[in-house]
């Protein structure tokens, strides 16, 4: 009598070869396939440019754009660095800009029912001002030059039901702007402050300069609203004036401006 054999059904040996190669796919997915994800996110706001590496370590130009048919590109100096670790209850990922960054953000990813939660470190950087000129309208057409020093505190994010919600502190300070726009160099430096809770409060203050700008808003609902005012110290109203024209609705010396 002959013993009987052990087969394995090929069922399970292709099942086998196909967990093999789906575990390899996501192990080895090109950075592509995150730039392409990125890109469709943002509506094509923001690309990641020459992307290299892996979805989960890899680098890339970052580029702004004002989105599908704009012709205004503003791309970061040098390149920006990943590393997305995935967890039990999330991911934890890593940016790092060298043009940019003291030290890289770390972000604690973390799903949540019907939404996201991102929980950022206290971190500080520093940006070209002129990077905005990538987004388009209005900036386009002020194309700033200067520094933006970024800086958040506590700042956590959550996505749910469709709605955004903040906690913790941000603030962008915009040192020594200036505007082709204007002949005067530099006009000022401005504080802009977030602050969340329900509802989350933004603030924007000057610093010092000859363009003045105030004022105060909130983030309701998903929707901005914001009422300001901007105006030039006396001095300089004539070199200022294109500048405070675009700003807002003029009322006489004074711009105001009003979102939402």
């Amino acid at each position: 009598m002959k013993p009987l054999q052990k087969t394995t059904p090929w069922y399970w040996a292709l099942a086998g070869a196909l967990l093999g190669l789906t575990l390899s796919t996501l192990i080895f997915a090109p950075a592509r396939w995150l730039a392409t994800l990125v890109q469709q996110a943002s509506r094509g706001q923001v690309l990641l440019m020459e992307a290299r590496g892996t979805v989960w370590t890899g680098s890339a130009r970052v580029t702004l754009t004002g989105g599908a048919g704009s012709q205004e590109v503003a791309t970061l100096p040098g390149r920006l660095d990943w590393n997305l670790t995935p967890a039990l209850t999330g991911a934890r990922l890593l940016l790092n800009a060298d043009c940019c960054m003291q030290q890289a953000w770390s972000m604690r990813l973390q799903p949540r029912w019907n939404g996201l939660q991102v929980l950022l470190s206290d971190a500080r950087s520093q940006w070209p001002a002129s990077l905005l000129a990538g987004l388009g309208t209005p900036w386009n057409t002020i194309q700033p030059q200067g520094d933006l020093h970024l800086s958040t505190q506590g700042l956590t994010l959550v996505w749910a039901a469709g709605r955004l919600l903040l906690t913790g502190a941000a603030q962008l300070d915009a040192i020594n702007l200036s505007s082709h726009l204007s002949t005067l160099r530099p006009m000022g430096s401005y504080r802009f402050s977030v602050q969340g809770g329900t509802p989350v409060t933004l603030a924007l203050t000057t610093l010092q300069g000859s363009l003045q700008i105030s004022g105060n808003g909130q983030w309701v609902g998903g929707q901005l609203r914001f009422n300001g005012e901007a105006s030039a110290v006396p001095e300089h109203q004539a070199a200022l004036s294109n500048l405070l024209n675009l700003i807002g609705r003029r009322n006489g010396a004074r711009s105001i401006i009003k979102v939402g």
